[in-house]
């Protein structure tokens, strides 16, 4: 049986409040998304939370409409929000969408023997899908639970979880990744097939 972890992207302040729209779609998901990672720590598997922070030397970097850069490491809206936060959980720093891109994360996995992620957080079409996508080019099993990804746009999140399931992921609702869990003792690889 291979080891399960859930990788948490962009759960900040900064992040999650940059719109009202971001704000209300994380206040929906919160309960169940909170709960989730609960479940999965009580069941014994590992929780990773990709933070987000900003170089100040990247050109690509959004600023806030007055200039200043958001995501500073240290900030108090680069922190982990504490209700998704447990002691036991791993923070691992990421400078990019990606949280496989130019970080420790990969090593950490492998020193832990994890080979199936559940990709959660925010934004979907932009963390979560390139996460994924990164996760599986490096032959991780992946998993997208539906109701614990967030876009301040229902569209982008529909469309990238569209895109994830027909690609790289199993996506399915917490629920059913629990219980297919609770029922098989692991979660079964997608089985990718490239159709003409």
């Amino acid at each position: 049986m291979g080891k399960i972890a859930v990788l948490t992207n962009d759960l900040q302040a900064d992040v999650v409040h940059k719109t009202p729209e971001r704000t209300a779609a994380m206040a929906g998901a919160q309960p169940h998304f909170v709960q989730f990672l609960d479940e999965i720590r009580r069941r014994g598997h590992a929780v990773y939370h990709l933070q987000l922070v900003n170089l100040p030397d990247d050109p690509n970097v959004e600023r806030d409409l007055d200039g200043t850069l958001p995501l500073q490491r240290g900030s108090e809206g680069a922190a982990i929000l504490a209700d998704f936060f447990d002691p036991s959980d791993v923070t691992v720093e990421k400078n990019k969408d990606s949280g496989f891109y130019e970080t420790e994360l990969h090593d950490r996995l492998q020193e832990a023997g994890i080979d199936t992620v559940l990709v959660t957080g925010l934004q979907t079409q932009i963390c979560v899908q390139t996460t994924a996508a990164d996760a599986f080019f490096r032959g991780y099993n992946v998993w997208v639970p539906s109701d614990c990804v967030v876009s301040g746009n229902p569209e982008d999140r529909d469309r990238a979880l569209e895109w994830l399931g027909g690609y790289c992921a199993t996506v399915a609702d917490s629920a059913e990744i629990l219980a297919v869990l609770d029922a098989q003792g692991e979660l079964p690889r997608k089985v990718v097939k490239i159709l003409p």
